[in-house]
């Protein structure tokens, strides 16, 4: 993959040295060569190029996370189940909330 970028930044060059030295060219117009047939279109495809690697490295990092997490949790004493917790919400169960409309206790 280097190779066809280091090839293609070559030739951008080399357009945009013609473009610099020719009598109808100019300064401004070789620089707009290189960036826009050079650098911009090498740096596009060298990203999406690079993405299966970042993925792959995000992914490898994530499980080494995920790993320590559990290596570290492994090691600390489990919580002892509270009869107030009615689920695995966290909250404490408390009174019934009434439905909307429906009054509690009488008048």
């Amino acid at each position: 993959m280097w190779i066809v970028a280091i090839a293609w930044m070559y030739v951008a060059l080399m357009m945009a040295l013609a473009e610099a030295t020719s009598p109808q060219g100019s300064i401004l117009g070789a620089v707009i060569t290189l960036v826009f047939y050079g650098m911009a279109p090498t740096a596009l495809v060298m990203y999406l190029m690079g993405t299966p690697g970042r993925r792959r490295a995000r992914r490898q990092a994530e499980a080494a996370a995920h790993a320590q997490h559990l290596a570290t949790n492994a090691s600390a004493p489990e919580p002892a189940a509270d009869s107030a917790q009615a689920d695995a919400s966290g909250l404490a169960a408390g009174a019934p909330v009434a439905s909307v409309g429906k009054e509690t206790g009488g008048v």
